[in-house]
């Protein structure tokens, strides 16, 4: 009888086991495109771009040597390159809209290049990579003097052409937009311009890079570092109504907005993917008192990062070209550093690719648990749910800054963690595809949701 219940018992546990099985922790593809970027191809893109003297918003449009529109129909015939070399696989546009304000004294046309490789089964779901395409000197308004803009923001828009060129090659669930925006020196244009086309498209976004300054290992204290990155992003949504304010006092959030968590997606993905590389969060919308294109995608809703050099040169930025008392101010070429530039262009290959690759994120997450020793949570499939696993609980100690637990919880759409107390932990839930991809951690409630 005993060895008739053992053999019941091992026939039983392949099953039992199976049910909760959980997808591959990692995924070999990522760790090919961690490593794909080209500090040759982004160093020809880069010397390309300040080809055209100047890339200011109010410079000449009609030349095909000299200033932005000569740039803009440049970085539009790379993208159509790279689309004939994967069988068309991208979709080429420009987005555009005439503007005026206090940096566009007449009104100006303000064009956007961008790149749509369409997902296969969920092609409104949408992740982005973008560069600003600009550059300035000292006077903002001017704009015939040279102004090569190597690091602000050729390397960028390099970055987002080799970007392309990498992940052209593979086929994705969800779509991959890759842009060159313009007018961001002016007053972030460009950004509230493809912010609102996304909109009147339905474009569901999960995610804006915005890659300004990608090229500089040297501080100007002095300092010298190629190992790190910076992720800015918000810490509350810029769109939370009162009445959702309100509930966040109470239940939490103030460092879980969608931004919040897809800068902490970033981390993990560069740092498990990208070799010698350390992000850095920063829990702020930018650098002190400063402000980058993802802002304008933050203000109509999407959650979007900056993504920069960790240390700044400030002698190379918005300069005239000069020497004064034996200091050489201005953007020049000789202020890049190439394959730093390739390595985050890795870090948002990776990023995106997984993003693309993996479920959307699931919806209407909620938690229960107040007076209780025991933390529910309940959520819903998302919408083109194909090679949905299941779903990833997390959760951390609520000064930690990175989700530290995680229980793989199977295809369901609710879970109890026994003995772990709401009160004393932050939570959320992530998507999971069969070959292990994942989606962003969503915070339960309007705070977290994507």
């Amino acid at each position: 009888m005993r060895y008739l219940f053992l053999a019941a018992l091992t026939c039983a546990l392949p099953a039992f086991a199976s049910q909760w099985q959980a997808p591959p922790a990692e995924k070999a593809e990522l760790y090919a495109i961690g490593n794909a970027a080209s500090a040759e191809r982004i160093e020809r893109d880069i010397t390309k771009l300040v080809s055209f003297g100047t890339r200011h918003t109010l410079s000449d449009t009609v030349s095909d040597t000299r200033g932005i529109g000569a740039a803009r129909r440049w970085i539009e015939s790379e993208f159509k390159r790279i689309s004939k070399n994967c069988g068309g696989c991208l979709e080429v546009i420009t987005v555009t809209d005439t503007v005026s304000g206090k940096r566009i004294p007449e009104p100006t046309e303000v064009v956007n290049v961008i790149a749509i490789q369409r997902g296969k089964t969920d092609p409104q779901r949408v992740v982005m990579m973008a560069g600003d395409i600009d550059s300035r000197v000292t006077d903002v308004l001017n704009a015939s003097a040279d102004s090569p803009g190597a690091n602000d923001n050729a390397s960028g828009v390099a970055g987002a052409l080799e970007a392309a060129r990498i992940l052209s090659q593979y086929r994705f669930n969800g779509t991959i937009v890759y842009a060159a925006l313009s007018g961001e020196e002016q007053g972030l244009y460009g950004g509230a311009i493809l912010a609102n086309y996304a909109k009147q498209q339905g474009w569901n976004i999960d995610a804006v890079l915005n890659n300004d300054m990608i090229g500089n290992i040297a501080g100007i204290n002095g300092v010298i570092d190629n190992r790190t990155v910076r992720v800015f992003s918000e810490g509350t949504r810029y769109v939370e109504t009162e009445d959702e304010a309100r509930l966040r006092r109470f239940t939490g959030g103030e460092v879980d907005s969608p931004s919040r968590n897809l800068a902490r997606y970033i981390k993990k993905a560069g740092e498990q993917y990208v070799p010698n590389l350390d992000v850095m969060m920063i829990y702020r919308l930018d650098r002190f008192g400063r402000g980058g294109h993802h802002r304008p995608f933050n203000e109509a809703g999407f959650p979007g990062v900056r993504i920069m050099e960790t240390w700044e040169h400030y002698d190379r930025q918005h300069q005239d070209l000069r020497t004064e008392n034996g200091i050489t101010y201005g953007d020049t070429l000789d202020g890049v550093n190439f394959p730093y530039a390739a390595k985050l262009t890795n870090l948002n290959a990776v990023t995106l690719a997984s993003l693309a690759w993996a479920p959307a994120p699931p919806a209407d997450v909620s938690i229960e648990g107040a007076v209780s020793p025991d933390t529910t949570l309940k959520w819903k499939t998302p919408a083109h749910a194909d090679k949905l696993a299941g779903y990833r609980i997390y959760w951390r100690l609520t000064t930690d800054s990175e989700w530290r637990y995680s229980r793989y919880v199977g295809k369901t759409n609710a879970y109890t963690l026994n003995n772990i107390v709401i009160d004393n932990y932050f939570f959320g839930v992530a998507s999971v595809a069969e070959d292990g991809s994942e989606s962003p951690v969503v915070f339960p409630g309007p705070a977290g949701a994507f």
